[in-house]
């Protein structure tokens, strides 16, 4: 067999890069967020999350694109945020990315994200 290319030994790995700009940490604790989207509210656990976005644990289908505003329940205190949603896994959840983080409210998902690597 002749030498593959490095793109010909990447596509039969199989694998695809990560598009994400920023690593996602798992949620091992309990993370829950308040969100509200397309006239929906509900309340989820958040399976992973980072500075560019989370996943979410939800049943609901929502279309790719919509917009959602996110209120995190966590000890941190207040962060809110604004996300578009990127993809949804149906019966397991919603993967959306930051489009708005609250200024005042950055220190504390910094702080959130801290918490979660530490308890890995």
């Amino acid at each position: 067999m002749a030498d593959d290319s490095p793109r010909e030994q990447f596509f039969r790995m199989g694998s695809s890069p990560s598009r994400r700009l920023t690593s996602r940490v798992e949620a091992a604790t309990e993370v829950w967020v308040y969100w509200e989207c397309s006239h929906r509210h509900d309340v989820s656990r958040v399976r992973n999350v980072g500075m560019g976005g989370l996943f979410l644990e939800t049943p609901h289908r929502v279309a790719k694109g919509l917009m959602a505003k996110l209120h995190f329940l966590v000890d941190e205190g207040q962060i809110r945020a604004e996300a578009a949603v990127q993809h949804m896994d149906p019966g397991k959840g919603l993967g959306m990315r930051f489009t708005a983080v609250h200024q005042q409210d950055r220190a504390q998902l910094a702080a959130l994200l801290n918490r979660l690597r530490s308890v890995r």
